[in-house]
């Protein structure tokens, strides 16, 4: 499942942006625009109206945000569509995920690729990522693997970890590109090395596997506890699993138990049947302290999608 981006803080086409500005044509009422502003906001407001591009993007962000007035989707793609007119490829972005999750406008996938694209042609990591996503599943746009490849290739090689890790997909699938495990690790690697959790899960998986690269358990243990302690349900299940086994690691039921505790708490029901198995192998005052150990790992903070393959203990 290929990831896509937010809008990041900080000819054909042509004709289709002139029928998308009028959509987000400033309300006769019901505006925020004319409401006590901040003064910072009320300085941007001023240098946006009088052309600074950057400026109109930031205010289109404060209105997204909530931050510093109330959050109104529809005026802040009134202020991103005047950023992207001024030739600002972070509004040309901005407007694409509006248009792309219907926020503030009429859900229309074709606008947010004729967006994405204008951004990402600008060199707009984010939108070349999401671009390539749009081509890789036939939205807005007809379907066609080999851009999807090129697009996510242009963000990777500048270093974004969401295109790497999806170009990794890619490879690992034969999809718009020969079948390359190996290149499938590289590009895993690079987005794990760069802090990427589902990156970090999934390298862990090929280590585990030798898919791509060498067997190597330890090297499993590694990555995946890095995953884990970022709140990976599966990473951690996949870690608990290797204490358990005394792979790539040192037996250790109490350091097993704490990481199956913290999966579970995050939803993963495999990670509860395994509590309950590796508690009779254990003692009270074990599990005692594998309680206490779990109340100090994060639970649940990031979605187990984008992952490859499946969890180590269904791999028996």
């Amino acid at each position: 499942m290929a990831h896509k981006l937010s809008p990041a803080k900080f000819s054909l086409i042509s004709l289709l942006l002139c029928v998308a500005m009028p959509l987000f044509a400033h309300r006769a009422e019901g505006s925020n625009s004319d409401e006590n502003l901040p003064p910072e906001l009320a300085k941007l407001q001023q240098r946006a109206r009088s052309g600074d591009a950057q400026a109109a993007y930031l205010v289109g962000r404060a209105y997204m945000d909530g931050k510093g007035v109330r959050q109104d989707f529809h005026e802040a793609g009134v202020w991103f569509t005047r950023a992207a007119g001024g030739g600002s490829a972070d509004g040309d972005f901005a407007l694409g995920y509006l248009y792309e999750h219907g926020r503030g406008v009429a859900r229309n996938s074709r606008l947010a690729f004729v967006h994405y694209n204008v951004a990402a042609e600008k060199g707009h990591l984010d939108a070349e990522n999401n671009l390539a996503s749009m081509y890789e599943h036939g939205e807005g746009v007809k379907k066609n693997l080999q851009l999807a490849v090129r697009w996510y290739l242009a963000a990777a090689n500048q270093g974004n970890v969401v295109a790497q890790c999806n170009l990794a997909s890619l490879y690992l699938a034969g999809k718009g590109v020969e079948r390359d495990d190996t290149q499938s690790a590289v590009w895993f690697k690079a987005a794990a090395r760069q802090g990427y959790a589902p990156a970090q899960e999934n390298l862990a998986w090929m280590y585990y596997t030798g898919t791509g690269t060498a067997l190597d358990f330890a090297q499993a243990a590694k990555w995946v506890r890095r995953a884990a302690e970022r709140g990976f349900a599966r990473a951690q299940l996949d870690l608990a699993y290797l204490y358990e086994q005394g792979k790539g690691v040192d037996l250790d039921y109490v350091k097993a138990y704490s990481w199956y505790k913290a999966a579970s708490v995050g939803g993963d029901k495999r990670a509860t049947s395994q509590l309950k198995s590796i508690a009779h192998l254990m003692t009270q005052e074990q599990i005692s302290k594998a309680n206490d150990l779990a109340d100090h790992l994060p639970t649940a903070s990031q979605a187990d999608d984008g992952l490859i393959g499946t969890a180590f203990l269904d791999q028996k």
